[in-house]
Parts: structure tokens; C-alpha cells; sequence
């Protein structure tokens, strides 16, 4: 399984890409979150101290002038399958397996800024950042979760045509609305069209019954819907860890029902 998080900043998207990969561990699955986000949050949104996550790909000078100026010459399609294993920190799984005889494994690589990636840059960082996150999603046979910015244009297009499925995360506002319907085209010019909007943080009465989403080109359809989270509120000013909440189950069933939604299998 391999998806890609997406949406206009401060929705709730790396919020969501945590809830997601934790909720996966408990259902006895291995997952690799990539943090593929210029703000590098999903770490520190998993329970990670600033000071335990791993230097950012694209800061790695040593690596990029190895791999990819390998005998003197520009390589941009450098072999990069051992590096996750190399680079990835552990994280914890924020409680016990829930269906599973035991929970899964959670890893964690920060990338870093990704500039113009998918847009035929061909500089150094870059380089070895696309090979990556071909490598992961195309050839690891496990769950992967990528922490996009908005938009899906720096997985380029050989990697997008990989990708399972696109999870697009909202808020019940227009201008967060048009952001997901311009991600919702992008993608589906790219070829990625099995894809989801989550609405988060929906004050509506009924979750099961939201009306009056604008009729917006590029909207994917709504398959999930969270109201704002007390639990994670009153917690914002104190950690940026947002598992563990006593919204649990609600958040569980919700990721459940989006995953049925995109017919996508969770067993191990």
C-alpha cells in the first residue's frame, strides 16, 4: 500500500499522515513515513524529539556528492536501495495491535526541501531525492505513507503512476476547498486517480451527512469526515505529538472507512 498525503498547510494533513501510519502499526503492517514536507513536522506529530530525528536527505552533502557524482559523472538514477534502511529512525507505535497478533514497524525518513523535483530540475539533492522516493514506492513491499506539500508534481511522473492512492486533506473553508480541487487535478493529470478528500475539522451536526461542499473541477470525492478533536486542542501548546488522543477510536474508524473507500487492503 502506498499513499500520498496532500493539502493546503495548516489543515491537518501531517496530522492525518501520523494518525494513518500509526493506525496501520496496530494493524500488524510495516510502514515507512516519508516526510516529504518542507515544514518537517510528521516526526515530531509521531512522538519524536527534535533532537532525535535524522538529518534531512537533502542535507546529506556526503551522500549526494557519492551517489550522485560516482565516478565523476552526473548520476540520476543512482542505486539508493540500501539508504532507507541506512537513514530511517524507528518511531513507536502509540499503543497495542488491534486486530493483529502483534503491531507492526514504524520508520521514519525526512527528506527535505523538494524544489521543482517533478518539474525536470536536475540538480544534485534533488536527484537523489526523486531516486528515493522512487526506490520506496516503487520497490519496497511494504506500506508507504509520503507527507506531501501541496501538490504531487515533485513525486515526478514515474513515480506518481506508483502510488496507490491520493488522501487530500481540507478544512470546511473555500480557500482550503480550491486548494484540494487544484491538487485533485494535478493529480489526475499525472495519472493518480484513485483519490480521497478528508474533510477535518467539520462542525457540522452529522459527519455522515455533509452538505454544501462547492461543486469545485478537480474535487476528489469525500470519503472521510473529522470534527475538530478536543483531545488534540487542548494539547496543540504543550507537544506536537498527536497520537494517543481520546478521540482514538473515532479517528480508527474514520481511517477505516477511508481505506474501505479506496479499496485498499489493510491486512498484514
Amino acid at each position: 500500500m502506498k499513499l500520498a498525503f496532500a493539502g493546503k498547510g495548516g489543515v491537518g494533513k501531517t496530522s492525518v499522515t501520523a494518525w494513518t501510519a500509526d493506525w496501520l502499526a496496530r494493524n500488524g503492517r510495516d510502514v515507512w513515513m516519508v516526510d516529504a514536507d518542507t515544514a518537517l513536522s510528521l516526526g515530531q506529530a509521531c512522538g519524536v524529539a527534535a533532537d532525535s530525528l535524522p538529518e534531512p536527505l537533502t542535507a546529506r552533502k556526503d551522500l549526494i556528492n557519492r551517489l550522485i557524482h560516482a565516478g565523476g559523472f552526473l548520476d540520476l538514477n543512482p542505486d539508493v536501495s540500501d539508504l532507507p534502511h541506512q537513514l530511517a529512525v524507528d518511531v513507536p507505535v502509540s499503543g497495542g495491535p488491534l486486530y493483529a497478533p502483534a503491531a507492526g514497524r514504524k520508520r521514519l525518513l525526512v527528506m527535505g526541501a523538494v524544489t521543482n523535483a517533478g518539474g525536470g530540475c536536475a540538480c544534485d539533492a534533488n536527484a537523489l531525492l526523486k531516486a528515493m522516493l522512487a526506490h520506496l514506492v516503487m520497490k519496497e513491499n511494504t506500506c508507504v505513507l509520503v507527507d506531501l506539500e501541496a501538490g504531487v508534481e515533485h513525486l515526478g511522473r514515474g513515480t506518481v503512476a506508483h502510488v496507490d492512492a491520493l488522501v487530500v486533506v481540507s478544512e470546511p473553508s473555500l480557500r482550503s476547498l480550491h486548494t484540494a480541487a487544484q491538487v485533485g487535478r494535478m493529480a489526475d493529470q499525472l495519472g493518480l486517480r484513485r483519490q480521497a478528500l478528508l474533510l477535518n475539522r467539520y462542525s457540522g451536526a452529522d459527519l455522515h451527512d455533509v452538505s454544501g461542499l462547492p461543486d469545485l473541477p478537480g474535487l476528489p470525492p469525500l470519503r472521510a469526515v473529522l470534527p475538530p478533536l478536543a483531545g488534540l486542542i487542548e494539547r496543540q501548546l504543550h507537544t506536537a505529538d498527536v497520537l494517543g488522543l481520546p478521540e482514538q477510536q473515532l479517528v480508527d474508524t474514520t481511517l477505516q472507512r477511508l481505506m474501505e473507500h479506496l479499496g485498499l487492503d489493510v491486512c498484514p
